[in-house]
């Protein structure tokens, strides 16, 4: 499952591949939306929710509140199951089922007209960390490459070979999930990637009420 973009995506894969999916774009409704989504998922399948046997989540990065949903429900479902819990950067997902041959980029939107963004050398290989920054400061640097991701689309004028898919599909997070753990490569932490603070924070100064 994946909740850091505004896609409230869930896929199940069997082993071998994926037996179901569903997905719905609402950057509002991730709590609303996931739970359901794990249901239809699971009837799609024709399974009940023991057969998991593990859980894999994008970590991001992804805006605060959204981000949550998943890695806590991701959290909730392994503690009641007994199953592990596996994260993915979500970045890496998306690179995984846009697929370009040669080195690319994938964008996804991080709000105050900024990107989180990484560089792939190919679709399974991410070269360097995610970060986050205006497209015009990477641009350049950017020069050249096809970007995939709603980032990219939305900001066409830094990235001209904009390109899908636009969100990240469970369906794929789940297949590179399952690959690299049959060969053995260790899996992040199911721990959330903001790469910046928080949009809501604590007031400051607050106004010191006193009995009179």
């Amino acid at each position: 499952m994946d909740t850091a973009t505004p896609a409230v995506t869930v896929a199940l894969h069997d082993g071998t591949s994926v037996v179901a999916e569903t997905g719905q774009v609402d950057a509002r409704r991730h709590g609303e939306l996931l739970l359901p989504a794990v249901h239809r998922v699971l009837a799609e399948a024709g399974v009940k929710l023991d057969a998991v046997t593990d859980v894999a989540v994008g970590v991001g990065p992804g805006p605060y509140t959204g981000l949550r949903v998943g890695l806590v429900t991701a959290a909730t479902f392994g503690s009641a199951l007994s199953v592990p819990v596996h994260g993915v950067c979500t970045l890496d997902a998306l690179a995984y089922a846009a697929g370009p041959e040669g080195p690319f980029a994938v964008a996804t939107d991080a709000r105050r007209k900024e990107v989180y963004w990484a560089r792939y050398t190919d679709p399974r290989t991410r070269d360097g960390d995610p970060s986050v920054d205006r497209p015009a400061d990477i641009a350049e640097r950017l020069a050249g490459l096809p970007v995939a991701g709603a980032g990219a689309l939305l900001y066409p004028e830094a990235f001209p070979d904009a390109r899908g898919p636009e969100h990240v599909s469970a369906a794929a997070l789940a297949a590179l999930a399952v690959e690299r753990l049959a060969a053995g490569v260790a899996l992040l932490p199911p721990q959330p990637l903001y790469l910046r603070r928080p949009d809501a924070q604590v007031p400051k100064n607050y106004k010191v009420v006193t009995p009179q």
